[in-house]
């Protein structure tokens, strides 16, 4: 018996995707950091007693830490999640792989699809970009695609909603 290997789907998501992962990343990079700096002054300036006296003299450690812990996802993961992310579209498929340490390998028959939304947020704007969630009844039939194009996504939601229409009669 052959065994079958998932081939990657064909296409890649934008490359301005890179860009919205890294400013996403950074962000919440920024927010921790600047936590860890409001931790560290409270500890500084209270000196709790259950802290060690040599750490209450190091507190502006925290927030360099906290940095230094964000760094590859602000450096690494965006450009690695580019490489992984892709997507497909067929007559009677879509097929997604996404993940950056675990991957992810999804294909929902068109004929299951019961909404395609195509949504975007600010930093996606800013980008052009746009992300598609095409959802089934199956609790784990939802596939996401982002980093689309804003044009691509809407000529795919448009594309999947007629073909989901067409092929509804076959799905029983």
């Amino acid at each position: 018996m052959s065994q079958v290997r998932l081939r990657p789907p064909a296409h890649r998501v934008d490359r301005r995707a890179i860009w919205l992962w890294t400013l996403q990343a950074l962000t919440g990079a920024i927010t921790t950091v600047g936590l860890g700096c409001v931790g560290a002054a409270v500890i500084s300036a209270t000196r709790p007693g259950w802290l060690p006296e040599w750490l209450l003299d190091r507190t502006w450690l925290l927030p360099v830490v906290i940095g230094v812990l964000f760094l590859p996802e602000v450096t690494i993961a965006p450009v690695w999640r580019y490489r992984v992310h892709r997507w497909e579209v067929s007559a009677d498929v879509v097929y997604t792989r996404a993940g950056w340490f675990s991957r992810t390998w999804q294909l929902v028959p068109v004929a299951r699809v019961q909404t395609v939304d195509r949504t975007q947020g600010l930093l996606e704007r800013l980008f052009g970009l746009a992300t598609l969630r095409v959802t089934t009844a199956s609790h784990a039939g939802s596939s996401l695609i982002v980093g689309l194009r804003d044009p691509v996504a809407t000529e795919l939601s448009e594309t999947l909603a007629v073909q989901a229409g067409e092929l509804r009669d076959d799905a029983t």
